[in-house]
């Protein structure tokens, strides 16, 4: 059976499964970056244990990848970051996604119980 910080961090998984592969290709320009994050960010929030979700679309980044005359382009890891907190039992999880080595990683930052303490 898997321990409280075991199954955080697997619910944590399991949040950003979802956030990347539902969201990856819907189409984005630098009009609709801040609708998007909050639309992204809500629906993440709607899963259990996720207590908040941050997304910040980089407009600069967006307005780049745009190379045709529709005024759009696909979001992709590249031109995001987020985090979330998860809270499962007594547990709270910290995540973010950026970009690393022209990847979007997907990390643990953070896990603690609620004594503060990090769990074994």
């Amino acid at each position: 059976m898997a321990t409280d910080p075991q199954q955080a961090c697997f619910e944590a998984g399991i949040k950003f499964g979802s956030l990347y592969h539902q969201f990856a290709g819907t189409p984005v320009s630098p009009d609709s970056t801040r609708s998007l994050e909050t639309g992204i960010a809500e629906s993440i929030e709607n899963q259990p244990h996720c207590e908040a979700v941050t997304v910040e679309v980089d407009d600069e980044a967006v307005a780049a990848d745009i190379d045709h005359e529709n005024g759009y382009t696909e979001l992709s890891g590249h031109l995001m970051e987020v985090e979330m907190r998860i809270e499962y039992a007594d547990v709270t999880v910290h995540t973010r996604m950026e970009m690393e080595d022209g990847y979007p990683r997907m990390k643990l930052v953070d896990v603690e119980t609620d004594e503060g303490e990090q769990p074994a």
